[in-house]
């Protein structure tokens, strides 16, 4: 398409509402000619920051669509992946920025890919913590599917290690301790991440560590190969690979340490600790685990403290590994004080030693499957008073599907139907109905307007039904109960 005039910019940007009737007239009022050349006018619009150079080149290309999602006004591009483009955006009337993750096109005509990027991006809803970006919106505008999120205004972390070489070890050491717990939270909410890599930990121009895209590295797993040329499941084939070579099943916390583990010896040595390859059988190999140059001999200048804590998120077997994100939090934290005090250790092995005395505390824990934030927040602080663990899922599938891989990961699931309505009855009943998973204990809440389906929940002595409005005290009793009752009195 040949180059337009300047006119025939200013007009295609005005119509794309890009432009107001007051800015078209100050351009023109400036440029003091109608025959002025594009250029003069481009400087101009952008000088003013009435635009930006992303949309001058989108408008000069006669581009008619991707300016606005919603009431967002797409400012650039950010970056681009497999399912999704990432933009920076303002909110028309609030002037707020904020980031657009939006599905790619082509799956929005496809209800079932649709339908998961939408379903996962509520889950990213329910968590809020400082080392996490927060999701603030899920929308559908008749066109598009996207996320609104909190624009991070710094760097991602490959791109300030690239800039560094390497990250100080004491800085290092902060931001890993942000990053472990934003995944302690999130582990404690039902989520794993796998998708942990120095592009999705964002680093604030503070240097406080925020990660990004919890959930949504599940959607590759059933998205189609991507026509830019990336490897299909590219976000979760190092996942699959690790899981493969250690014999961990999916979505098991101790596959983010690892990668943790990655992310910190990438930091304090400047290069990977698995070969960077895009050669899929390369990546899928266990020799890759297998090769890992140990970070004390690439650089043996580094504290014996950092050592330690890389070494056992490392592990390639997993029980030797950290075991929960709060462990590793531990070790973290106290290597930061050894180093910061100037202590030292002699080697790995003292260190190793110093650390790695977190006991985990000896709680039950209860999985809340609700989809309202104000509720779960109301049920996680009730339930944590009396020193129950509190995992929260938002999707009875997901709960289900969790419980069915490790029964193990909770001692009771208390599904709330008040706001997920049928599929909380339905997520109760597969629970009891699965041989494998009949034995967990459950409660099932059910809202005034629900209780005559209270008939048709499948109930046992450790499977109960509870109709609200309820009290925390109830709830606490029931449960207190539900612990000492042996399965299948």
């Amino acid at each position: 398409m040949s180059q337009p005039t300047a006119e025939q910019f200013l007009q295609r940007a005005f119509d794309l509402e890009l432009l107001s009737d007051r800015q078209l007239q100050e351009v023109w009022g400036s440029v003091g000619s109608r025959t002025a050349p594009l250029h003069e006018v481009t400087q101009f619009v952008i000088g003013r920051e009435y635009l930006t150079n992303y949309q001058v080149e989108k408008v000069s290309k006669g581009e008619r669509s991707g300016y606005f999602f919603g009431p967002y006004k797409v400012l650039y591009a950010v970056g681009a992946g497999t399912f999704a483009r990432v933009y920076r955006a303002v909110h028309r009337e609030k002037g707020n920025v904020v980031a657009i993750k939006a599905l790619r096109k082509r799956y929005c005509d496809k209800p079932e890919q649709a339908n998961q990027f939408m379903r996962e991006g509520k889950l990213g809803l329910t968590l809020r913590h400082p080392n996490i970006v927060p999701i603030h919106e899920v929308i559908y505008d008749g066109k598009s599917y996207f996320l609104v999120m909190e624009f991070v205004e710094g760097w991602n972390l490959r791109d300030l290690v690239k800039i560094r070489r390497k990250i100080d070890p004491l800085q290092a050491i902060q931001l890993m301790i942000g990053m472990t717990d934003g995944l302690r939270y999130a582990f404690e909410h039902g989520l794993t991440h796998r998708d942990l890599k120095l592009n999705n930990a964002l680093v604030t121009s503070s240097m406080q560590a925020k990660l990004v895209d919890f959930g949504l590295a599940s959607l590759d797993e059933n998205f189609e190969d991507d026509t830019d040329g990336e490897l299909p499941n590219a976000r979760t084939i190092d996942y699959a690979a690790l899981e493969k070579a250690s014999g961990l099943r999916k979505e098991d916390t101790r596959s983010d340490i690892y990668f943790l583990g990655c992310i910190f010896y990438h930091m304090l040595t400047g290069q990977a600790a698995l070969t960077e390859t895009r050669d899929r059988s390369q990546r899928l190999s266990k020799q890759r685990f297998l090769d890992v140059v140990p970070v004390q001999q690439v650089d043996p200048e580094l504290s014996h403290w950092v050592f330690a804590v890389v070494n056992k998120a490392m592990k390639l077997d997993p029980a030797h590994r950290y075991q929960t994100p709060a462990a590793m939090l531990a070790d973290l934290k106290l290597a930061e004080n050894q180093l910061a005090g100037g202590n030292k250790a002699s080697t790995a092995e003292e260190a190793a030693a110093a650390l790695g005395n977190y006991v985990e505390p000896k709680q039950h824990t209860v999985l809340v499957v609700e989809s309202n934030p104000v509720l779960q927040n109301i049920f996680r602080e009730g339930l944590k008073k009396v020193n129950y663990r509190v995992l929260v899922i938002a999707d009875p599938e997901r709960a289900v599907a969790r419980l069915h891989q490790d029964t193990a990961s909770a001692d009771c699931v208390v599904f709330c139907a008040q706001d997920l309505g049928e599929s909380a009855i339905g997520g109760f009943n597969a629970l009891g109905s699965n041989e494998k998973t009949r034995g967990v204990r459950a409660v099932l809440l059910l809202d005034e307007p629900q209780i005559q389906w209270k008939d048709r929940a499948k109930v046992d002595a450790h499977r109960v039904v509870l109709t609200m409005p309820i009290t925390m005290k109830l709830l606490r009793t029931t449960l207190a109960t539900l612990m000492e009752t042996p399965v299948g009195a």
